[in-house]
């Protein structure tokens, strides 16, 4: 069950940072990583089949960058289809956890702003 809540998130929790700046890949599921306190532990098999999907649904597009140290980098934008879509999802995620919190009797949370 868990594991599907969390592949159920996944879309909306990358487009979110993407909406914040471009990253890279491995950018991306540190800061995942990071913001969950390890909670969302995104590994290449996950992470970059994502990207690719999203990339032809056309909510982010790749770009690939060169850097000073290191090999070159592809950094994923969001387009203004993925910003539709994390408004969306957004919405849609807020209302979910909030119903489910309110049924489990933990109504005093705090709601989370989109």
């Amino acid at each position: 069950m868990m594991t599907d809540l969390r592949r159920g998130s996944t879309k909306v929790l990358v487009l979110s940072l993407l909406a914040e700046e471009p990253m890279y890949g491995y950018q991306i599921a540190k800061e995942l990583e990071r913001r969950s306190e390890g909670y969302f532990d995104f590994k290449e098999g996950t992470l970059y089949p994502l990207l690719h999907r999203m990339e032809k649904e056309g909510l982010v597009k790749g770009e690939w960058q060169v850097v000073e140290k290191g090999p070159s980098r592809k950094y994923y934008h969001i387009t203004q289809e993925g910003k539709r879509i994390l408004e969306k999802s957004a919405a849609e995620w807020t209302t979910f956890s909030q119903r489910l919190l309110k049924i489990l009797g933990r109504e005093e949370a705090k709601p989370v702003s989109t």
